[in-house]
């Protein structure tokens, strides 16, 4: 264990600087972290729901709550329940089988309530097609969306971007 630790102290930290993204993701976390701080006392909840995606946008979802974006310093934190959430990040084409689940997770989502379809699928059914036997429609066909996050995946700088317009209700990320 002692070998360990001496190891780790000489290798000292090995990380890249973050340099201009970094500072980009900074300055847009300050904006979202004031935004919040106005609407929501100082803290966002999400619900994140996969309407039938191929979990491509899930992927960079998670990539929002590593050590490069930490979206919890700015006060946004992912919450099991819709009943504690103020937002739903919504990815894929809403199945058919997931139709009635995501009205209901939007249902049981206390109001004022905000929605952001992630990625070209929630959008418009993207390479799923809305001539697919399985697929309902978009999320704006089930459910009523504030903000749509285009890409396939986008990245989660672009949805940062999206959960920041639904916030300030500009209706469209940029």
């Amino acid at each position: 264990m002692l070998e360990l630790f001496t190891k780790i102290i000489k290798t000292g930290n090995r990380t890249e600087p973050l340099g201009e993204a970094g500072n980009q993701i900074e300055v847009l976390g300050g904006k979202l972290q004031n935004a919040i701080r106005q609407k929501f006392r100082g803290s966002l909840a999400i619900r994140e729901v996969d309407a039938g995606s191929c979990n491509g946008c899930e992927l960079e979802i998670i990539a929002m709550n590593n050590c490069y974006y930490d979206l919890d310093r700015f006060g946004v934190h992912f919450v099991p329940s819709p009943r504690f959430a103020d937002m739903l990040l919504v990815t894929g084409p809403v199945t058919r089988n997931m139709e009635t689940a995501l009205k209901m997770t939007y249902e049981a989502t206390p109001g004022p309530k905000l929605v952001v379809a992630v990625g070209d699928c929630a959008a418009n059914c993207g390479v799923f097609g809305k001539d697919n036997y399985a697929i309902a429609g978009a999320v704006s066909d089930i459910i009523p969306v504030d903000v749509i996050v285009h890409g396939c995946p986008p990245s989660p700088t672009d949805m940062i971007r999206g959960v920041l317009a639904a916030i300030e209700g500009s209706g469209s990320p940029g």
